[in-house]
C-alpha cells in the first residue's frame, strides 16, 4: 500500500510547484505556452528516444500489450462513440477525450507504482511501449487532421506523422532498438538530459492550468464529458482488464494483478500537453486528468486489497 501513496504523492508535490508557479506569475503570462511546447517538441520526443532506445522489444509482445491495447482502444472507441452520438461534440474533442478515457499515467506514476506495489518496472514497459508508439502516434494524428480539416488521405497521414515530434520520437527509438545501436554516449546523456525534463515539466504545466482555474467550473467545464471520460478511465478500464486478462488470456496470480493494476492508472498529463499543443479540449484534459488521478488512489488500493 505504502508504493502506491508515495508514487501519488510525487505526483502531486510537482504539480502543487507548478500550481504555485502560476498563482505567483513567476513564468509570467506565457509561461505554461512556452513550458508546453518545451515539453512537447523537446522533452518528450528525447524521453521516447530513451526510452524505446534500451527497451525489449520482445516486451511488445507480452500479455501486459495485449491487456494495454485491447482496453485502451475499446474504451476509445466506446467514448468515441458517446461524445460523437450522444454529446455531439466535433473530431478533436472526441479524440481528446477519447485519450483522457483511456491513455494512463504510465511514466511517473505508472512506475513508482510498479516498483513499490508490483515489485518490477517491467510490468508497465508494455503499456508504454505502445501508448509511444501505437496509441500517441494515431492519436495525434487524428488531432492534426481534425484541426487542420485536411482529408485524412494516406499521404496526409503520413504527412502528419513525419510532423509530428512525438511519433518520431517513438520511431527513432524503435529504430535504434531494433538495430542494436546507439549513437555515441555523449549523444546519448545528451538526449537522457533533454528527457529528463518530460515528467516534471508535463505535470507543472498541468499544475499552471489549475492556478486561477476552477475545476469542473459550470459554464466552463464540459462536466458531462469529464464524467463519461472519468468513469470509463476510473472503472471501466480495469474492470475490461481484469475480464481480457483472466477469461480472455487465462491470466491469474501476481501476473492478473499487474495488468490491473497498470489499467487502473489515471489519465496521464501528456493528454493535456497534447490538447494544448492543438488548442482543442484543454478543460476536458485537465479536469479528467485531475478527477482520474484522485479517484485512482481508492481503485487501486480496492485492487490490491482483492487481487495483491
Amino acid at each position: 500500500m505504502s508504493g502506491v501513496l508515495s508514487g501519488f504523492v510525487v505526483i502531486f508535490v510537482v504539480i502543487a510547484v507548478g500550481y504555485l508557479l502560476g498563482r505567483r506569475g513567476t513564468l509570467g503570462d506565457q509561461g505554461r505556452i512556452v513550458l508546453t511546447r518545451l515539453v512537447f517538441y523537446v522533452a518528450t520526443p528525447a524521453l521516447l528516444i530513451d526510452v524505446v532506445a534500451h527497451a525489449d522489444l520482445q516486451t511488445l509482445f507480452s500479455s501486459g500489450l495485449a491487456v494495454a491495447a485491447g482496453t485502451a482502444f475499446a474504451v476509445a472507441v466506446v467514448y468515441a462513440v458517446v461524445a460523437r452520438y450522444v454529446l455531439r461534440r466535433a473530431g478533436p474533442e472526441v479524440m481528446v477525450g477519447a485519450m483522457a478515457s483511456s491513455y494512463l499515467n504510465g511514466g511517473n506514476l505508472g512506475i513508482p507504482i510498479a516498483v513499490f506495489v508490483l515489485g518490477d518496472a517491467s510490468y508497465v514497459a508494455p503499456v508504454m511501449l505502445f501508448q509511444i508508439i501505437v496509441y500517441a502516434p494515431i492519436a495525434l494524428t487524428v488531432l492534426d487532421v481534425t484541426t487542420t480539416g485536411r482529408p485524412g488521405s494516406l499521404r496526409g497521414v503520413a504527412a502528419s506523422i513525419v510532423r509530428n515530434p512525438i511519433a518520431l520520437g517513438g520511431i527513432a527509438g524503435l529504430v535504434l532498438s531494433a538495430a542494436h545501436w546507439l549513437p555515441p554516449e555523449p549523444i546519448m546523456d545528451s538526449i537522457s538530459l533533454l528527457g529528463g525534463a518530460a515528467v516534471p515539466g508535463a505535470l507543472m504545466a498541468f499544475g499552471l492550468s489549475l492556478s486561477g482555474a476552477q475545476v469542473l467550473k459550470k459554464g466552463t467545464s464540459p462536466r458531462r464529458d469529464v464524467a463519461v471520460a472519468s468513469l470509463l478511465k476510473a472503472v471501466a478500464q480495469p474492470v475490461l482488464a481484469y475480464l481480457l486478462g483472466r477469461f480472455g488470456l487465462g491470466l491469474d496470480g501476481h501476473v492478473l494483478f499487474a495488468v490491473v493494476v497498470v489499467a487502473a492508472l489515471p489519465t496521464a498529463q501528456n493528454v493535456f500537453i497534447y490538447a494544448s499543443r492543438y488548442g482543442r479540449g484543454m478543460v476536458l484534459a485537465r479536469d479528467a486528468a485531475l478527477v482520474t488521478t484522485i479517484a485512482a488512489v481508492p481503485v487501486i488500493l480496492v485492487v490490491t486489497a482483492l487481487l495483491g
